[in-house]
């Protein structure tokens, strides 16, 4: 499956990692330059944060996909790798209750991802 991010999705991501970039290339410098070793960690840590949410929203991103490709292929009827229809609700379509839209699927998947870190 090839991740398809939207615009304002990918300038997320891109601009998280050109952030992560520069502070690597900051902790190169100061390595280099003998800085305090706290000082080194600290920006160390940054870039560590900034790698890991850009990865974060890549991956609620491609969670996302996926189960918006779920929900479209229950709908037509195609079906699982288990054999199942891929309907699991009770209004069968694979949800219970209110809908949320893809933008807010998506915000509560990276939440969660982040939770996690």
């Amino acid at each position: 499956m090839e991740l398809d991010l939207a615009a304002a999705e990918m300038k997320a991501v891109l601009n998280r990692l050109r952030r992560a970039q520069g502070q690597i290339t900051g902790v190169i410098r100061m390595i280099e330059e003998g800085r305090d070793c706290e000082e080194v960690v600290t920006q160390l840590a940054a870039a560590s944060r900034a790698l890991d949410r850009a990865g974060f929203a890549i991956i609620a991103s491609g969670l996302q996909q996926c189960l918006a490709e779920m929900e479209q292929d229950g709908r037509s009827g195609r079906t699982d790798q288990d054999g199942q229809d891929g309907r699991d609700g009770q209004d069968g379509t694979g949800r219970t209750g209110g809908r949320e839209t893809p933008e807010q699927m998506r915000a509560k998947l990276e939440k969660l991802f982040l939770s996690l870190a």
